[in-house]
């Protein structure tokens, strides 16, 4: 609410009798009878002459919004007033109270302030209105403040209602969606990460670089790397990377997400980030070798001249999908780049393949063909038919997946060397505590990305306390790479946070002042990070517009003796429920109100995950498997689960971890595995379960294959699914949308909590979770049947 207002009555009939003036606050602070008009009969301080009440009110209000009920008569009265004195009236702000309330309740069968005040149920301390004090200055004026404040508020929420609430996206979940972005927040850091791509860049080595962004949680470290997308998409390939979850694949989870980061739209463009890194590196090495040539061929001219024009016309001049032409021209292509690239880095590894494949990928418009190549690029086997349409070889099933990734990462960090530094953002870390070996996993990674990954800017966003945790787990050879430069974020100053808030409001149209009163913004503003303070400001701005109350910890100390006399009046209410005896209304606790905010929080990621559901995801054994670890990992700091793994030798088994659960009051041993891979690396892993199924009758096998993944169609493999299904203890299921949404549901609830992006204790999450299951989400798919019976043990 504007706090540059005053609430004004006057009476009298033509003459001013008497005034009082109430400001924002509720404060009277002026109050005066005229001298002129009582004459002899009131005697005390507050009668005076009428032109020092006139020249008082003129200089107090010229600068103010002024309150009036039916301000036409009080206005007609001051103009009186001011003619009678010899002063010429000024054009002063005038709100009619009356005409604002007709705005607000329409069809009221009165307007006055007494009508207005009694129904409304206004109070001033412990009273309603009372006719018999009415008619005094000062009284009226206190009941048209209370009316205003109560006008103001009504048609503020009637103004946002339906209206998203501005402050209820404070996280940055990735940095590529799109926030509401203050430039002078860590300005300087983010010159700072943008002075180190430029040296990366100048570097005639191309060495890549370390830096270390420390900051507490929510402090704005996503949201910083958030502008460096939005300001460097358009030259730069940004790839976020999540907290790995498999200690025994951590390189080719880091490369699986860099290649769902590729898949990324650059601003304004119809091309994603993988398209202009290719398309631009691709162009440049052929049009230098082109222009090296003292007499091009007509073909080497004509290519020559259309990536001239535009490195991303390599997509649609070239030739005609199916054409002879365009087949010549990407096979020319594909020799000048692989005879560059075994100059210039050999042609061993997996490196020679992994750029052919990239070509392939470049050289198709057909959206199906462009998704097997980028299967086939992740490192996952492919059936017979697929690649047929391919023409590229098949990964077998002894390929090392993080020599593969490793190998793959530094393709794309050589090709960048032709376009422009990649920048490597490792983020949401702070699960990495709870498991050492993968900690420790992550670290060798980590050295090894630094050691064969030339051209990048590789940025570590960390809690201090993580920090300072790496320091003393990792040795020097890490520590010195990762940290060449650290960046610590400083809470910002309370007026640029006043300023997001700000803009935020704009969003919907109104002002801060408008939204909040000082209080309220005293309050919203005392946070130590930006998402608690936007949290904050979400909280009071659902108590304006939905009427909802603050939660607990907003309370003041008059309002939490409060609330703790309710609950005591709702245990009495209870006591006397139990014994018969005449019951007083249940007053509903605050607590309800948290839980329904992680009934909000849950709907909301799941709602998220339904949306990204059929965008591009790489999909593997080891992060599904690695997700139900974290998922029993956290579930174990309640009740000890007994887990372990089957073995058979040096046979290649499903992924799959094997657990003990009671279940109606017996004890079950499951065994809960995923086979995403194809062509004989499934036939072969299928059949070697199938074995260990006939020989472990007291183990219950579910094996998993998200259906988005090719479907089996190999003979042999289909025969081993058939033998599976036909064993009694034993299923290969089909991994459908509900399935794979209750996993990835429970897992992201879990890794916000560790990475404190929700200010939720772990076993409030987990139970709420399972609530949500229970009574707002009816899903009974195999997976989710098993994630809701190992989350209810910990009640």
């Amino acid at each position: 609410m504007k706090e540059n207002f005053i609430t004004v009555d006057t009476e009298g009939s033509d003459a001013m009798t008497e005034i009082a003036i109430i400001d924002h606050s509720g404060k009277l602070i002026y109050e005066a009878f005229v001298q002129e008009q009582w004459k002899n009969t009131l005697v005390n301080t507050q009668v005076k002459p009428l032109l020092t009440i006139v020249t008082y009110f003129l200089q107090y209000a010229q600068d103010k919004l002024i309150i009036c009920h039916y301000a036409e008569h009080d206005i007609q009265i001051l103009k009186h007033s001011f003619h009678q004195v010899g002063i010429q009236w000024s054009n002063l702000n005038f709100i009619c109270s009356l005409q604002l309330a007709k705005e607000v309740y329409q069809n009221l069968a009165s307007y006055s302030l007494e009508y207005l005040s009694k129904y409304l149920h206004l109070k001033h301390e412990t009273y309603y209105f009372n006719p018999n004090l009415a008619h005094s200055a000062k009284y009226d004026a206190i009941f048209t403040y209370y009316l205003y404040c109560h006008l103001v508020e009504i048609k503020l929420r009637q103004t946002l209602q339906g209206k998203p609430n501005p402050y209820g996206d404070s996280r940055v979940d990735t940095p590529f969606q799109h926030h509401i972005d203050l430039s002078e927040v860590y300005h300087d850091e983010f010159l700072i990460l943008t002075s180190m791509l430029n040296d990366i860049k100048q570097d005639k080595n191309h060495q890549s670089k370390g830096v270390v962004v420390i900051g507490e949680a929510g402090s704005g470290k996503t949201h910083l790397m958030m502008r460096l997308a939005n300001h460097l998409l358009k030259s730069n390939r940004l790839l976020f990377i999540r907290q790995p979850n498999n200690p025994d694949a951590v390189l080719y989870h880091t490369y699986s997400r860099m290649l769902e980061s590729f898949v990324e739209k650059v601003p304004h463009t119809d091309y994603s980030q993988l398209e202009h890194l290719l398309a631009k590196s691709f162009s440049k090495l052929v049009i230098d070798f082109i222009k090296q040539k003292e007499i091009p061929t007509k073909r080497e001219q004509e290519i020559l001249e259309i990536l001239s024009e535009s490195y991303l016309a390599i997509y649609g001049t070239l030739g005609t999908e199916g054409t002879d032409k365009k087949r010549r021209n990407w096979e020319y292509i594909e020799k000048k780049t692989v005879d560059w690239w075994d100059k210039t880095y050999g042609s061993g590894g997996y490196s020679n393949s992994i750029i052919k494949g990239l070509i392939k990928f470049c050289s198709y418009s057909d959206s199906t063909r462009r998704e097997l190549v980028r299967r086939w690029l992740s490192g996952n086997e492919l059936e017979n038919s697929e690649l047929e349409k391919l023409k590229l070889p098949n990964w077998n099933d002894e390929i090392s997946q993080e020599e593969f990734s490793l190998e793959a990462i530094g393709v794309f960090s050589k090709l960048s060397i032709i376009d422009e530094p990649l920048i490597i953002i490792f983020d949401q870390l702070e699960g990495l505590k709870y498991n050492e070996r993968l900690l420790l996993q992550f670290g060798e990674a980590v050295k090894e990305i630094f050691t064969h990954v030339p051209n990048s800017l590789i940025i570590l966003n960390l809690f201090p306390d993580r920090w300072d945790h790496f320091q003393c787990v990792f040795d020097g050879s890490i520590i010195d790479r990762i940290s060449q430069q650290k960046i610590r974020l400083r809470a910002p100053t309370s007026e640029v946070l006043r300023e997001i808030l700000s803009l935020r409001a704009q969003m919907n149209g109104i002002t801060l002042e408008e939204l909040f009163e000082q209080t309220e913004l005293a309050c919203i503003l005392n946070h130590t990070s930006i998402r608690a303070m936007l949290n904050s400001a979400a909280d009071y701005y659902r108590l304006k517009i939905n009427n909802i109350q603050l939660p607990y910890i907003y309370l003041s100390f008059e309002e939490t003796i409060k609330h703790e006399l309710e609950i005591i009046k709702n245990d009495i209410a209870l006591l006397k429920n139990k014994l018969n005896l005449p019951k007083l209304p249940l007053i509903v606790e605050q607590a309800e109100n948290s839980e329904q905010e992680l009934i909000d929080y849950i709907t909301l990621q799941k709602s998220m995950l339904v949306e990204d559901y059929h965008k591009n995801t790489i999909i593997s054994d080891t992060d599904d498997v690695g997700k139900l670890t974290t998922i029993i990992q956290a579930i174990e700091q309640f009740h000890l689960l007994e887990t372990d793994y089957l073995r058979m030798g040096k046979k290649k088994l499903p992924e799959h971890i094997l657990f003990k659960l009671s279940v109606k009051n017996t004890t079950e041993t499951f065994l809960i595995g995923f086979l995403q891979v194809s062509g004989v690396s499934f036939a072969a892993r299928i059949k070697n379960i199938s074995e260990l199924a006939i020989n472990h009758r007291n183990v219950r096998f579910g094996i998993f294959r998200d259906i988005r993944v090719a479907q089996v169609t190999g003979k042999a493999a289909k025969d081993q699914i058939e033998k599976l299904n036909n064993t009694e203890n034993a299923k290969f299921i089909y991994m459908g949308e509900d399935d794979r949404i209750a996993m990835e549901l429970t897992y992201k609830v879990i890794t916000d909590i560790f990475n404190q992006e929700v200010e939720i204790e772990l076993k409030n999450g987990l139970l709420a979770l399972k609530n949500y299951f229970e009574d707002h989400w009816f899903v009974s798919t195999p997976l989710a049947k098993t994630l809701k019976l190992l989350i209810k043990i910990i009640e």
